[in-house]
């Protein structure tokens, strides 16, 4: 369980790519900008079997941040570039946490 009582803002993106590797050095070439964005973590998973049906789970400094950078201009614009398809964005704050 969580020591403080601190939300945390996640931010989970599902969507379907073209092509795993070119979206993938999509991804890394924008790391400084997800960074300064206020992107604190991430993991990349996909679905069992879906090699170009991808999930981003990232953590951000605050939700208002993620969404002005998910929604803008530029980032919508290199989506396209990197051939992702019908991204659903999910914004939560954690409630809890802990490991077993």
């Amino acid at each position: 369980m969580t020591s403080d009582t601190t939300a945390r803002p996640f931010v989970l993106i599902i969507h379907e790519v073209e092509d795993y590797p070119a979206w993938k050095a999509v991804f890394d070439g924008a790391a400084g900008m997800r960074k300064a964005a206020g992107e604190l973590s991430f993991q990349v998973l996909n679905f069992a079997g879906e090699p170009n049906r991808i999930v981003h789970f990232s953590r951000w400094r605050s939700l208002d941040g993620a969404r002005r950078f998910f929604e803008s201009p530029e980032l919508i614009e290199i989506r396209r570039q990197a051939g992702v398809r019908a991204p659903e964005f999910v914004y939560l704050d954690e409630l809890d946490r802990g490991d077993l």
